[in-house]
């Protein structure tokens, strides 16, 4: 059965391991402890893991220990009793009664205080919980995974985190590799961020020039994933061109690759068909009735190479480039009248239709 990745998006060696290991622990109910680097993106691989598992029709918990008031947080997990504390006017079940039968998500782990170690330790070994003022135990079936960007191993040698519920999570260990290990998947989720942030600001895909692709390739992204994908959206917003060029990338991207000349080539693995649109394209001929004549001499300006190699495109890209502000001049001169478009085109309006279909699946 393919393996559902739930959205991850990369083809780096280091991923596909772990999309390995994820494979053969889904569909257990082994307790599994994700570690890696904050904006890794361990809340989708657990995602992964619940979607994979026998549990996905189930519900999937999360809960983020570190974002939760250490007060309010045993509350969260374990529900409470009417009148236990202060404005408890009502029982109320916890993340755990919720996730009864799916999956509970215990993010950020090593924030969690050492007092309410124990109980999940408890929940791990009797599989029953109690409500905070309640004064029986109620049995859950559900399955932890826990995920942390802490060293526990240290933390416990510290006296931060309970060495016994260390071992209890970390039955299957998975580690999510930064994405400075990642390889070529920095581009492929760069193309991936930047075409989702274009569509959902409706203007024309963003191309990536040569060295702008070699800079983001080399840059260190220490915020990873997230990182990435603010700054793509960031790019969405401030590029008025239509290539990120060098220039358009701030002095801390910059100073921290160094010399450029000196960066390796990269390609864009996995780029879709149209990477880039020119700022202000040579016109393409499909015969005479397409032509454009130049503003000078009256005579049609037909493209050469200088203008793929200036863009830092192939003959693919340009085509469709040059195909996409086409169709959005003749939609925005027909009002969004997709016949008197495809008129202006000279094509049918099931083909234009389809066209559209392709741009924005």
């Amino acid at each position: 059965m393919e393996l559902n990745t739930s959205g991850i998006i990369g083809q780096s060696t280091t991923l596909a391991d772990v999309f390995r290991i994820l494979g053969k622990v889904a569909p257990t109910d082994s307790t599994v402890l994700v570690t890696g680097e904050s904006g890794t993106g361990k809340e989708l691989l657990v995602r992964a893991l619940h979607a994979n598992s026998c549990r996905a029709d189930k519900p999937f918990v999360p809960i983020n220990c570190g974002a939760i008031p250490k007060e309010l947080l045993e509350s969260e997990l374990f529900g409470h009793e009417k009148g236990a504390f202060t404005h408890a006017i009502r029982s109320r079940p916890g993340r755990f009664e919720l996730a009864d039968g799916g999956t509970i998500f215990l993010d950020e782990i090593g924030e969690m205080e050492l007092s309410l170690q124990v109980k999940i330790l408890r929940v791990l070994q009797e599989k029953e919980i109690e409500r905070v003022g309640g004064s029986g135990c109620k049995k859950v079936d559900v399955r932890i995974v826990a995920a942390t960007n802490r060293d526990l191993e240290a933390e416990v040698e510290a006296g931060h985190f309970r060495e016994d519920l260390y071992y209890r999570l970390n039955v299957i260990p998975l580690h999510l590799p930064p994405l400075r290990e990642r390889g070529g998947d920095v581009l492929l989720l760069a193309r991936h961020f930047l075409d989702h942030f274009c569509r959902k600001k409706a203007r024309p895909p963003l191309g990536l020039a040569p060295d702008t692709r070699r800079i983001l390739a080399a840059y260190a992204w220490p915020g990873n994933v997230r990182e990435l994908e603010n700054f793509m959206e960031r790019l969405s917003i401030l590029v008025d061109g239509a290539v990120v060029q060098p220039s358009d990338l701030p002095r801390k991207i910059l100073d921290q690759v160094g010399d450029i000349s000196v960066l390796p080539d990269v390609e864009e693995a996995g780029a879709p068909e149209a990477d880039a649109s020119p700022a202000q394209p040579a016109p393409v001929a499909s015969g005479p009735a397409q032509t454009r004549p130049d503003a000078q001499s009256g005579d049609f300006v037909w493209p050469d190479l200088a203008v793929l190699e200036a863009h830092g495109l192939n003959l693919k890209d340009f085509l469709d480039a040059v195909e996409s502000r086409l169709i959005d001049e003749a939609l925005n001169r027909a009002e969004g009248v997709k016949n008197q478009a495809a008129e202006y085109l000279g094509i049918k309006r099931t083909t234009l239709i389809e066209k559209l279909k392709k741009r924005n699946p």
